[in-house]
């Protein structure tokens, strides 16, 4: 809690600011200006970027045109410049992104006299959701979007969306209600892709409900799909082939896991890839497994590195042009902001003093506040770690030598195998002794680092869990403050312990990049996951974020059920 002499201190500081800012702002009446015209040449050039791939380019024109354009006297253009630049951030897999730029449209939506705008909004919504597994927010805007009046293939399309989302949510029996319908209509029939799809979903709703049917159905569609030679929807056809014979056929399912991995490639769907090497993995061992599990991690790594480098580019691009606007806008006052800037100089030199004065007066008093603040936390953290090892002590070992003594009291010690009991239960409470020894320790921090760093990490391979480095060699570690390597120690050993207790890991990948001002890091496992919403941030999560914010750092955590879980951290050098 602040003391009243620092709030005080405040109070005055912030109303003598207030009184500043309070002054006069040059006026200026200005003509609407039409700029529809030009809304739509940029819109045009826009179009033909897109069409030609040229994303980036595309969504930098599309921007333009929104910044421009009226979004209630011409709303659908606003609108639907707006669902372009979304649709580009979703396609290059950034869907906060693009959810945040959808999400623009909707207040204008009340504007649009065409529907077939408002229904690329609410798919593009749903679609976001369903890829960030909001899959309550998916059906609310699949099903806004099948409720409006549109074109017979608008519908069908958002049925098909809902009964996608039904499948996450394993209600395969309601999927096929809407799936099983589609197969008589005219619309979904003459066109041989979203044809294929549907017999591809059916085939999966009957693998998941047990019906021997979900063959027929993944035969149709493969069919369908090679003369098409689209490779992305063929490799979904083998997936869902290697899912299906997963449990009953492990080799087969091995196989169809092959081939969609290469399709996906040719296709160039890496987060596809991803899902097939997590089937091959399950179904390989030995030298192929390390093979399958570097390429995994690798992928991953790749994967996170190629959203990171979208999001940045776009956001960089809104950024740019905000400045722009902002500039030009500045230009405009400039010459009034002159002819006030001299009536206010007189009286802000009065203010300056006063303001410098109370600014001391409250640096030193907040001094002498957080001094104090930090040897009261200083002293609390010592009792917390002394308080956390007792515990520690008493719940991993003091049963355990309770029952030690009683069995050496009770037993025969002259009999082999009782000698040879204690002689393991003694060995296992040296080991836990051990641990919690060199939890606790301090860190190596010299050139040695580096060995001890190694050390630590490898006392959690098991030979049933396979933990995977890259790039711990390349990082100049006698660069790094001592304190970071501390932390940094200490977040691993945190990570490492959490995955050893909760997630049932077999392969544990982490790696280590670094750049001109940070070093990253990103850890990646294949256990059981969590629900975010349901972590609970008390202890070791909990750690792990206080250490790396007390650095300066940053804490990305993904995870989801039976989907691994991922950490992605850095920090400055």
């Amino acid at each position: 809690m602040i003391p009243k002499r620092i709030s005080l201190s405040l109070y005055i500081i912030l109303t003598l600011l207030l009184v500043l800012s309070c002054q006069k702002k040059a006026s200026f009446t200005t003509k609407p200006i039409d700029t529809k015209a030009k809304v739509k040449k940029l819109i045009i050039i826009a179009d033909r970027f897109y069409d030609n791939k040229e994303f980036d380019s595309a969504f930098f024109y599309y921007n333009k045109a929104k910044i421009i354009c009226d979004p209630i006297s011409d709303s659908e253009n606003y609108v639907s410049t707006l669902n372009d630049m979304a649709d580009i951030q979703q396609n290059q897999e950034d869907y906060i992104g693009s959810e945040t730029t959808a999400t623009g449209a909707l207040p204008y939506l009340k504007y649009i006299k065409k529907p077939k705008h408002v229904w690329n909004t609410y798919v593009i919504l749903g679609t976001n959701y369903l890829n960030t597994s909001d899959l309550k927010n998916a059906l609310l805007y699949y099903y806004k979007a099948l409720n409006l009046n549109t074109s017979e293939w608008r519908k069908l399309a958002a049925k098909n969306n809902i009964a996608v989302v039904l499948m996450e949510e394993k209600k395969y029996d309601e999927a096929l209600q809407i799936l099983l319908p589609l197969l008589t209509e005219k619309s979904v029939l003459e066109i041989p892709e979203n044809y294929a799809k549907t017999l591809d979903n059916i085939g999966f709703c009957y693998s998941k409900t047990g019906n021997p049917s979900a063959l027929k159905y993944f035969g149709k569609a493969l069919k369908i799909k090679s003369e098409t030679n689209n490779h992305g929807d063929i490799g979904i056809t083998y997936i869902n082939l290697a899912k299906h014979y997963q449990d009953k056929n492990p080799n087969l399912s091995k196989k169809y896991a092959a081939l969609s991995y290469q399709k996906f490639s040719l296709a160039n769907h890496p987060q596809d890839r991803m899902s097939s090497l997590e089937l091959i993995i399950k179904s390989t061992s030995g030298h192929e497994l390390k093979k399958y599990s570097t390429l995994y991690v690798n992928l991953v790594d790749s994967i996170f590195e190629v959203r990171q480098k979208a999001k940045n580019q776009f956001a960089r691009i809104k950024y740019d042009s905000k400045i722009e606007k902002d500039e030009n806008l500045k230009l405009k006052t400039h010459k009034a902001e002159n002819e006030l800037q001299l009536e206010r100089q007189k009286n802000r030199n009065i203010v300056s003093y006063i303001v410098i004065a109370l600014s001391l007066s409250l640096l030193l008093v907040l001094y002498f506040y957080l001094t104090s603040r930090g040897k009261k936390e200083k002293i609390e953290a010592t009792y917390k770690s002394e308080t956390r090892i007792a515990k520690k002590l008493h719940d991993e070992l003091a049963n355990d030598i309770y029952h030690t003594m009683a069995f050496a009291e009770n037993k025969n010690l002259a009999l082999d195998e009782n000698r040879e009991q204690l002689l393991n239960n003694l060995d296992a409470i040296y080991s836990r002794t051990r641990d919690i020894s060199k939890e606790n320790n301090p860190i190596i921090t010299n050139e040695n680092y580096l060995l001890y760093l190694k050390e630590m990490i490898s006392g959690f391979t098991t030979p049933n869990t396979n933990i995977v480095l890259t790039g711990l060699d390349s990082i100049s570690w006698c660069k790094i403050d001592r304190n970071k390597k501390i932390t940094l120690y200490r977040v691993i050993q945190e990570l490492l312990v959490n995955m050893k207790k909760h997630s049932n890991a077999t392969l544990v990948g982490i790696t280590f990049k670094t750049t001109d001002k940070n070093i990253l890091i990103n850890y990646t496992d294949n256990g059981i996951g969590a629900n975010l919403h349901d972590i609970n941030f008390k202890n070791g999560l909990h750690n792990v974020e206080s250490r790396i914010l007390n650095i300066e750092g940053e804490i990305d955590i993904d995870s989801s059920p039976e989907k691994g879980f991922k950490v992605y951290l850095n920090f400055p050098i």
